[in-house]
């Protein structure tokens, strides 16, 4: 480490190394990749497909390649300008000294390789689709900021995260449960990928004045302030939406529509987006949205695998 990180910053005691780097990883965010996992997993063994060990790895893969976007993500942002002291994204390890940008973005790398070496068991395991899963998911969390692509800079953020923390998951974790694709974990993974989305729209909803300042075009800052906040109610209408479109289809057992349960912490992030313009006010709001995530995907997974059990 620098001689800078080796200091108490803002004149406070130092925490440890550990709790520093659970903050980096941004910890209570890896639930949106497990989440797809659980859901993915659950679906292979409602078709009579199941697998422990292969189960274990997928999920370990994808916290990796979360937790190696996350601070990669950290990295350019700083770089970039875009994240500061006073700004309310990101981990915050770099600005308050914690740790110095060259041990972000090699932390980044390290998770990247360790996701790559639990995809390449996967592969040799369940062959070359997982290859295919994995390359573009690692691409897409290192070009999410990094030049020259940079999606979240260019209003492809909510789409990137939409397609890769909800269909690629799901149906990765389905893949080598089942060493097949189907239709039916597509269409779980969807309601996931909505929610997910959500989470990134409300924290630009938050950033929109100082993304506009560092020329980081989002959704929300392109939008009408008006426009933003639709498009939020969008995605939380589309999950419910999905869910009963799921159960109508036949792909999901009637019992998810115990997803409901949760209408009314969606409820809650809405009435803040709505209702709320300071940067501070809408934190709760990426909290809220957050929470509903977690809570509707366990729900589903739940729901999912008592629907199997009980041959509905």
């Amino acid at each position: 480490m620098t001689e800078a990180t080796l200091v108490s910053h803002s004149g406070s005691s130092r925490p440890g190394i550990f709790a520093i780097w659970l903050q980096a990883i941004r910890s209570y965010s890896l639930t949106a990749s497990a989440t797809p996992v659980l859901v993915g997993a659950a679906m292979a063994a409602r078709d009579g497909f199941f697998s422990l060990p292969r189960f274990i790895l997928a999920l370990a893969g994808a916290l990796a390649i979360q937790i190696g976007t996350n601070l990669i993500n950290d990295y350019y942002d700083y770089v970039k300008g875009a994240d500061s002291p006073d700004s309310m994204g990101g981990s915050k390890v770099i600005q308050q000294e914690l740790l110095s940008p060259d041990e972000v973005w090699w932390g980044g790398i390290a998770a990247f390789s360790i996701g790559a070496i639990f995809g390449l068991i996967l592969v040799y395991q369940c062959g070359w689709p997982v290859l295919l899963l994995g390359i573009t998911s690692v691409a897409a969390g290192y070009f999410y900021t990094a030049a020259p692509v940079a999606l979240a800079y260019v209003a492809l953020g909510e789409l990137t995260v939409f397609l890769f923390m909800g269909p690629v998951i799901v149906l990765g974790a389905y893949y080598v449960m089942a060493l097949k694709f189907a239709w039916q974990p597509l269409i779980a993974s969807l309601p996931i990928a909505c929610l997910v989305a959500a989470i990134l729209h409300v924290n630009n909803i938050r950033d929109i004045e100082s993304d506009r300042v560092y020329d980081k075009r989002t959704l929300a800052n392109l939008l009408s302030r008006r426009t933003a906040n639709l498009e939020l109610l969008a995605f939380d209408l589309g999950a419910y939406g999905l869910i009963v479109a799921g159960v109508l289809m036949r792909a999901m057992p009637w019992t998810v529509l115990l997803t409901f349960v949760t209408l009314g912490r969606a409820r809650d992030e809405l009435k803040i987006v709505f209702n709320e313009n300071q940067p501070a006010k809408l934190n709760l709001a990426v909290l809220r949205s957050a929470q509903l995530h977690l809570e509707f995907g366990l729900v589903l997974f739940v729901a999912i695998l008592v629907g199997w059990l009980f041959g509905w």
